[in-house]
């Protein structure tokens, strides 16, 4: 079943070019024209997700969030013009997602609205709280990992890429997947810092679950292999 994102902007043309792209990445697409217009179909299309423009007549998009934040957690992505830290500061302050500014390239809305997506999923799915491998345990709501029983220290950033890695395993994960969903889009750094990383993170498990895929990025077999 495909997800329904409610698009809230009063601009014509950029409503075509996102239900465009967003129709041929497979999502459902809902237009609303306002800030009124969108507090109403978000009520009758219950959207797995919502772009949210600021300037938006009626109702301004800070307002729109602010509601729609008083009785639901589902997604916000806002799209918009203003571009300085104070107003991105704001749509933080009201609980938004992630903040695009315009111009924006629609690969980059498609990732951001796949990661944001993708983060709800794991907050909601209970089955993902506890992840057993072999004599590990981490728990993803306290952000603790046992080994042999054995508490072990890491990072915000070594428990998430650990968690990805174990999430997916069997797959290889590249360092720029890595480098998307850890340290996020607006990283420009060296990816050389994955490496080191891994290299930390081998070091404090005290054994090497980790495989390197020379060239591409790593990955943990599953356990029944």
């Amino acid at each position: 079943m495909s997800k329904t994102i409610l698009v809230i902007e009063d601009e014509e043309a950029i409503q075509k070019i996102l239900r465009a792209f967003l129709k041929d990445a497979g999502y459902t697409v809902i237009l609303a024209d306002d800030g009124m217009d969108g507090i109403e179909k978000f009520h009758k299309h219950n959207p797995h997700l919502v772009l949210l423009d600021l300037m938006l007549p009626k109702i301004d998009g800070f307002a729109v969030c602010e509601i729609l934040r008083k009785e639901s957690t589902v997604p916000i992505i806002m799209l918009t013009a203003l571009d300085d830290d104070g107003n991105q500061m704001k749509g933080f302050d009201l609980l938004a997602d992630d903040y695009i500014t315009k111009p924006f390239s629609m690969p980059l809305v498609l990732r951001r609205i796949k990661a944001v997506l993708r983060r709800m999923e794991h907050n909601n799915s209970a089955e993902n709280n506890v992840i057993h491998y072999k004599d590990m345990i981490l728990d993803t709501d306290s952000y603790t990992v046992l080994v042999g029983g054995k508490g072990v220290s890491l990072t915000t950033r070594e428990f998430e890429i650990l968690r990805l890695l174990l999430e997916n395993q069997g797959r290889v994960i590249t360092r720029d997947c890595l480098l998307d969903s850890v340290w996020g889009y607006d990283y420009f750094g060296d990816e050389k810092i994955v490496n080191t990383h891994i290299k930390n993170i081998r070091k404090k498990l005290g054994m090497d679950y980790i495989e390197t895929i020379r060239g591409v990025g790593y990955k943990i077999e599953k356990e029944n292999q």
